[in-house]
C-alpha cells in the first residue's frame, strides 16, 4: 500500500470499469449456456429463493422501518390519493364506504 493512499489499490476483475466486467460476465454466461452446464431455475425454484431472500431481509427491523417510512412518504406527496383517502374515511384498497348525508339518521338494528 502506498503511503497516503486510503487503503490497498484494486486488481484484476475488482479494479476494471464496471461496463467490462459485464462484458465479460456475459461472455462467461454465453459459454456456460452453449456447453449446456449453466443453472436455469424452475419457477418453483425462483419462488423458493425470493421467499428466502425477503424472510433474510424482513428481519432487519431498521430496513423494514425505513421502507415504510418511505412509502409512506411518498404515498403521502400524492396529493390526489390522500384526497380521496380523507373523502372516504380513511379507508382504502377499492373499498368505498356509503356516506351518510347530513341530517339522515342510522337505523337502529
Amino acid at each position: 500500500m502506498a503511503p497516503g493512499s486510503n487503503g490497498p489499490r484494486k486488481r484484476g476483475f475488482a479494479a476494471m470499469s464496471p461496463e467490462k466486467q459485464r462484458e465479460i460476465a456475459k461472455l462467461g454466461g454465453a459459454a456456460a449456456h452453449a456447453r449446456g452446464v449453466a443453472h436455469r431455475f424452475t419457477s418453483e425454484e425462483a419462488r423458493a429463493a425470493g421467499r428466502k431472500g425477503g424472510q433474510a431481509v424482513s428481519q432487519d427491523r431498521e430496513h423494514m422501518s425505513d421502507i415504510g417510512r418511505k412509502g409512506g412518504e411518498a404515498v403521502s406527496a400524492d396529493r390526489a390519493h390522500m384526497s380521496e383517502i380523507g373523502r372516504e374515511g380513511g379507508h382504502t384498497r377499492g373499498q368505498r364506504v356509503a356516506k351518510k348525508g347530513r341530517g339522515q339518521q342510522r337505523r337502529a338494528s
